[in-house]
């Protein structure tokens, strides 16, 4: 394992020992989702009695093969606690982009519904402010995306569509992704009601006042963080 995926399982042994039995889990995307992911599955198979609901395809077949029972929202309509990971964390107020691989909408969607959501990431995601690290992936229909785009480029990011071989990323959802540069992003809750009006997004990776805490995996150790709440 590369030290950042020892940080990474590090942190994930540590998020799931929050775990309790009878509880109902949402279950994030991501690399560092296939570290709690294993991490649950192995307090699974020592008698802890869980339910899950995921975030993705891809979070689905990982836990079915696992042996993490599954559930959903028709079953469920609130979950005790989400675990997931993040492509970047603020100190402080904990808000996140999110959304690098894809899943930001189900992310999002499954944040909502969970009384909890602790983050687990290793400490290279940890940034001062928002923005700089990685785009800031906006999901979009798929109709109209180049007009979508436009409207981007008027709220002042740089948008890119995202490909795969050559080919537009698509969704679990069907739908398309612009990764978007905006530089340094002074006010997370203001861009991302800002660009949830745009007709034709859907969704933004702009996760704000969702985690309660954060478990960050260093060389160290482990380090917890809670959200600091705004005066």
């Amino acid at each position: 394992m590369s030290e950042r995926d020892e940080q990474k399982a590090r942190a994930a042994a540590r998020a799931v020992e929050e775990v309790k039995s009878g509880m109902v889990l949402g279950l994030g995307s991501g690399t560092t989702m296939s570290f709690v992911l294993e991490a649950l599955a192995a307090r699974i198979k020592s008698g802890l009695k869980v339910a899950g609901v995921p975030s993705s395809e891809h979070t689905a077949e990982e836990a079915k093969r696992l042996g993490i029972p599954l559930t959903d929202f028709a079953t469920h309509r609130r979950l005790d606690l989400n675990i997931d990971g993040a492509d970047q964390i603020a100190r402080g107020a904990l808000d996140l982009v999110k959304g690098l691989g894809g899943a930001l909408l189900r992310e999002k969607m499954v944040a909502l519904a969970s009384e909890r959501m602790i983050v687990v990431a290793d400490e290279s995601k940890l940034v001062d402010k928002l923005g700089r690290a990685t785009p800031l992936p906006v999901e979009i229909i798929r109709f109209g995306w180049e007009l979508t785009l436009d409207r981007l480029k008027a709220m002042g990011a740089t948008p890119r569509l995202r490909y795969v071989e050559s080919k537009p990323f698509i969704t679990d959802n069907g739908n398309y992704i612009a990764d978007c540069g905006f530089g340094a992003i002074p006010d997370p809750t203001e861009l991302d009601l800002s660009l949830r009006s745009l007709f034709g997004v859907v969704a933004t990776g702009l996760f704000c006042g969702l985690a309660s805490a954060a478990v960050i995996g260093t060389d160290d150790g482990v380090e917890v963080l809670h959200r600091e709440l705004a005066l």
